[in-house]
């Protein structure tokens, strides 16, 4: 394939999926990681998407404008979540009752969880989440709904009135867009309002996130900006680290 057809395939693909990384290039082309790399580098030069660790997302996915799949996103500024969600983690200790937002970022949380698993208890409407606490012993609970296949997210009416049940000592977010201004914003109307009443739960709110979202608008709000706290890597929140309530780590 001549550099040319593979940087319109690149184009074609990313404009279609939101997102992309390089190792599924690699399956979709034939080309070699370093050629995609230097392929996405030029692309970026041109405006034509946005370059990130681990792949490229299509412009608009850069204003968080839309869902992408929760498989790709899980790939992308990947060090960067798991700084955060390492951070995060750290803060979960004996006899907290936990909310556990669906999303990349907050799945990282619970490969570095170190309380143990009879001291706490996770709600979250993450069905990836579930399965991943419920395989290290700890007790999960599932607040029913509507489960939105692209983020693998249970919604709706009846989740949101079952979360109206629970208080929790502490929950952590997921999000699409984090800016002072807008506040902490998803595509979803539906995920907004899952998150929304949640937060209205919970005692401390955190909210985890990755360069790609810092200065990023969606299209709904879930929270103002104070509503959290904001844990970022050093690097990627520096943008916001004038702002009491972010966590640089």
């Amino acid at each position: 394939m001549l550099a040319e057809e593979r940087c319109e395939e690149i184009l074609r693909i990313i404009n279609e999926t939101g997102s992309v990384t390089v190792q599924k290039l690699i399956g979709l082309t034939g080309a070699s990681e370093a050629t995609l790399r230097r392929d996405l580098n030029l692309l970026a030069q041109k405006g034509l998407l946005v370059k990130v660790h681990g792949g490229a997302i299509a412009l608009e996915m850069n204003s968080a404008l839309r869902d992408s799949d929760v498989t790709v996103r899980s790939e992308l500024n990947q060090e960067e979540k798991k700084q955060a969600a390492k951070y995060a983690a750290s803060l979960i200790g004996p006899d907290d009752f936990v909310f556990l937002d669906a999303g990349t970022t907050t799945g990282y949380l619970i490969d570095y969880l170190k309380v143990p698993a009879d001291q706490v208890v996770f709600v979250t409407n993450g069905i990836m989440h579930a399965r991943k606490l419920a395989g290290k012993g700890y007790r999960v609970l599932l607040p029913g709904g509507e489960l939105k296949g692209l983020t693998e997210a249970l919604v709706g009416e009846e989740a949101i009135d079952n979360l109206k049940k629970y208080w929790f000592t502490k929950g952590f977010w997921g999000t699409n867009g984090i800016d002072p201004s807008a506040g902490f914003t998803t595509p979803d109307s539906r995920e907004a309002r899952m998150k929304q009443a949640a937060m209205k739960q919970c005692r401390k709110c955190y909210v985890l996130g990755d360069s790609s979202k810092v200065s990023a608008i969606s299209l709904v709000t879930f929270g103002s900006f104070s509503s959290a706290e904001v844990i970022l890597a050093r690097e990627a929140g520096q943008p916001l680290k004038n702002f009491d309530n972010v966590i640089l780590i």
